[in-house]
């Protein structure tokens, strides 16, 4: 399979995460190191345009999917979609809405800033094609974006009951998974252990989440993703990784 073209920008600079793989005895055991000082949200403002966002990150695929899930978080969505469109010429993207996430972003604001589809994710009685599989083999790359608790947890589980889930479980392509948190969130033993057994899978790169303020309590007790361009940033390494072990052991079934 020939390589996708490569648009190659400078790195957005790097931040320290507040949450880290453990390099113990169990390396897929997460930790948390807690940031010294809290600080805002990564979220967009609404007087800044894609062109004043971070440099792009380089990033090897043609057809991105970008599943969103029902966090206040989503509503940064119409700015990403916005500045991928802006850093990426060429690059198709298609997003999956789930059912709550329809409660912060509508199709309506985000179809005309994609080139692919604007779907949610459940199979419509009247669809002649299996959605699953058509988002499983369109997709060269995917990314969670906000990743709540709730579908972090049916990932990592192996569930498979909407198109996005079952799709992202076939898929031998690149992950990537950003979490958004409420307070307590990041941590619960239950995440805990849902990053861990994502984390353990080839394909996928679970994204660290940064502290911000909780819309409820007010406080900065919260986790939300970081900037889009540090989720591709991951996401292409993981492909590139992948594109590597596929080189150096050609008997293991890699996408690329």
């Amino acid at each position: 399979m020939t390589q996708a073209p490569m648009w190659s920008r400078p790195a957005s600079p790097a931040r320290t995460p507040p949450f880290r793989t453990h390099t113990g005895s169990d390396p897929a055991s997460p930790s948390v190191d807690r940031p010294s000082a809290a600080r805002p949200a990564a979220v967009p403002s609404s007087q800044e345009s894609p062109a004043q966002a971070p440099h792009a990150p380089a990033l090897g695929v043609e057809r991105l999917l970008m599943v969103s899930t029902g966090s206040a978080y989503a509503t940064s969505l119409p700015f990403w979609l916005d500045w991928l469109r802006a850093s990426y010429t060429g690059l198709e993207v298609s997003v999956v809405l789930t059912g709550s996430a329809r409660r912060f972003v509508t199709r309506q604001a985000l179809a005309h800033r994609v080139a692919g589809d604007v779907l949610f994710d459940e199979w419509p009685e009247d669809e002649v094609h299996a959605r699953h599989v058509a988002l499983a083999e369109w997709a060269e790359a995917l990314v969670v974006y906000p990743a709540t608790l709730h579908y972090t947890a049916r990932l990592a589980l192996g569930l498979a009951d909407s198109p996005s889930l079952l799709a992202a479980q076939c898929t031998r392509a690149p992950i990537a998974v950003a979490p958004a948190l409420p307070p307590g969130g990041l941590d619960s033993p239950a995440f805990r252990e849902h990053w861990s057994q994502l984390s353990s899978r080839p394909n996928v790169v679970m994204v660290p989440p940064e502290q911000g303020r909780s819309l409820t309590t007010g406080r900065m007790e919260a986790w939300v993703p970081p900037t889009l361009p540090e989720v591709i940033e991951r996401l292409e390494g993981r492909r590139v990784q992948l594109v590597d072990d596929h080189r150096v052991h050609p008997e293991r079934k890699a996408l690329l």
